[in-house]
This record gives C-alpha cells, structure tokens and sequence, in this order.
C-alpha cells in the first residue's frame, strides 16, 4: 500500500547543498545515484538519495522494503508503478512493499528504512 501527500502548499524547504557536500559522506554507485548514510541504528537507516538529471541507464533496480519505507522529496520528482512525487512530496509504502522508483531532474531524496532493503 502506498500513500502520499503534497507538503508544499504549507511547507517550505530549502536544502543546503554546501553543507549536504561538505558533511554528508557518499556512495557512488556509477548511474549516476549516490548514496549517503546519516545514520543507522539496528536494521533501521535513514539515507539521502542523490540523484543526476537525465540518468539514462536503470539507477534503481526493482526492490522490496520488509519493514517499509518513507521518503521526502526534497528536489526533482520521483515515480513508480504507484505514481508520480514532486518536490514536497511525502511518500509512505507499507511493509512488504515493492517498487522501481524512477526519477526526473536532479533529484535529492530523504529516505527512511525501518528494516532495510532487498532487491526484489
């Protein structure tokens, strides 16, 4: 099950993103996705996703979140088989839950985890 709301009628976000670069330690994965943990307790991880405009290969492959996932979407737009998030978009999947989230722009994704990822 999924659900997502628009936060940006009533929320404003800005990112820094000097200080993302300057503090945030990345995982470069070669499709243009990078990785970087901000932190990580038990099987729970909360992440940021940043993402290249125009990725041409496949950056997300299909996977499964056992316990879950929530993402905001802090830059770009994210889609999948369930549908389409905007900047300010706020998106919960149940447990269980698989996707293959795509992306549009130069995207930065704020990302948690409750019980990790597997690949689908």
């Amino acid at each position: 099950m999924v659900f997502w709301h628009g936060l940006s009628d009533w929320l404003s976000m800005s990112v820094d993103r000097n200080w993302i670069d300057a503090n945030v330690k990345w995982k470069e994965f070669g499709t243009g996705v990078r990785l970087g943990r901000l932190h990580r307790e038990d099987s729970t991880s909360l992440v940021l996703y940043d993402v290249v405009s125009d990725v041409e290969v496949d950056a997300f492959m299909a996977h499964n979140h056992p316990g879950g996932e929530v993402y905001i979407v802090l830059e770009g737009e994210v889609w999948d088989e369930d549908g389409t998030y905007p900047t300010g978009s706020i998106v919960w999947m149940g447990r269980d839950t698989t996707h293959t989230p795509r992306t549009r722009g130069q995207t930065l994704i704020l990302v948690l985890w409750p019980e990790g990822v597997k690949a689908a």
